[in-house]
Formats: C-alpha cells, sequence, structure tokens
C-alpha cells in the first residue's frame, strides 16, 4: 500500500477492526518513510448481477426492488422491519455465493418464496400470487391447502 503523503511503498498495519457491521475491515496504517499515519478500507469485491427477467430482458439486480416486494406481501402483517431486512440479506447472501454473474429472476423469486413461507404464511401467500400469477381460483386454493397442511 502506498503512502498517500510521501508516496513511499513501505507501510505497515498497526490496527486493523471490522467496520460497517462486518461488511468491511478498517486498518490503521503508518508509513515507514515519514511516519505519518492514515487508515484504509478493505471490502469483499462483489461480482455485478444481472437478472434475466421473464421476457429475457436483462437488469442489474436492484435490492430495493427485492425489499418492495418483500414489503408489499407483509403489508399489514405481523412482520417486523427486522425480519424483512433479514430474509432479504439472506435472499442476498445466497445469490452472490452462487458466483453466477446471470440469475434468472425465477430463481429469486423461488428464493424469497422458500424465506417467507418460513416466516409468514399470508405473506407468502400474496408473494405467491403475484410471483406465480395464479390463473384461476383452483390453482390459488392448491398453494392455499399446501400451506394449511405445512401448518398441521
Amino acid at each position: 500500500m502506498k503512502c498517500p503523503f510521501c508516496g513511499h511503498e513501505n507501510t505497515r498495519v498497526i490496527d486493523s477492526r471490522p467496520s460497517d457491521e462486518n461488511n468491511s475491515i478498517r486498518r490503521r496504517r503508518v508509513c515507514d518513510e515519514c511516519q505519518k499515519r492514515f487508515t484504509t478500507y478493505e471490502k469483499v469485491e462483489t461480482i455485478p448481477l444481472i437478472v434475466i427477467k421473464k421476457d429475457s430482458k436483462r437488469e442489474s439486480y436492484d435490492r430495493s426492488k427485492l425489499e418492495a416486494g418483500v414489503l408489499r406481501a407483509c403489508y399489514k402483517r405481523p412482520v417486523s422491519a427486522d425480519a424483512i431486512n433479514q430474509l432479504v440479506d439472506q435472499v442476498e447472501t445466497e445469490l452472490f455465493s452462487k458466483e453466477e454473474r446471470e440469475i434468472p429472476s425465477s430463481v429469486i423469486g423461488e428464493l424469497v418464496m422458500d424465506k417467507l413461507k418460513d416466516l409468514e404464511a399470508v405473506a407468502y401467500v400474496r408473494f405467491a400470487s403475484v410471483y406465480r400469477q395464479f390463473k384461476d381460483i383452483d390453482t390459488f386454493m392448491e398453494e392455499l391447502k399446501k400451506v394449511i397442511e405445512k401448518e398441521n
């Protein structure tokens, strides 16, 4: 790491600690030449994620769209904001751990449904009804029966 003051190549780490909710590492460094101190942050580089939509169009992954869908499903349900953020974090962790640059929206939808199923049944059915685009009452009832069977 080059010193930002004198440009010397030799610097030493004198302190390291987690920062930013353990998503990065804060390092205090000292230059061996001029003895000035400075701070650097080390963060894991994530690959940009592209979502392949149902119509085969591609767009950049957007966390806010995922959050909005989960929030709509959980509207007026006893689900805390922390639980929603945790669910979105879990889905993101699974998505980024796949190490694929392009992910079909269907994979994201299924991950969200799996998490919602365990979190809140009504929110799950709401999300599933939009995501799976139930065409008639019979397909909707089939999904409801699965939820009821799981709870019994």
